[in-house]
């Protein structure tokens, strides 16, 4: 799972730990079983608790809460994420330059 999976499903969780996994995957753009599978994941490597409750509907569910070193390893993620996005950004604005130098010449 990339930085900016971990980084999304754990920001999104923390907000909405009620959230569906139908939801999630929506949320992310990726399919119910991927969305699953990350969620399984993250429950594995101890950085999400997921508590059923039964909903008015009667339905069971899932509330899904981070862990202190889920919590962690949010901050973790989303700087690493940053931290490669700043650069692509970087990268994209240093092309855009040499791009108009180009076209002005």
């Amino acid at each position: 799972m990339t930085d900016e999976y971990r980084s999304k499903i754990l920001r999104i969780l923390e907000e909405y730990p009620a959230i569906s996994q139908r939801e999630l995957a929506r949320e992310l753009g990726v399919s119910l079983g991927r969305a699953n599978f990350c969620l399984q994941a993250l429950v594995e490597k101890g950085l999400v608790k997921a508590n059923n409750f039964k909903n008015s509907n009667n339905k069971k569910a899932y509330m899904y809460f981070l862990t202190r070193k889920g919590i962690a390893e949010k901050a973790r993620a989303t700087t690493r994420f940053l931290e490669r996005k700043l650069a692509e950004y970087e990268a994209l604005q240093r092309e855009i330059r040499n791009l108009r130098r180009e076209v002005r010449k």
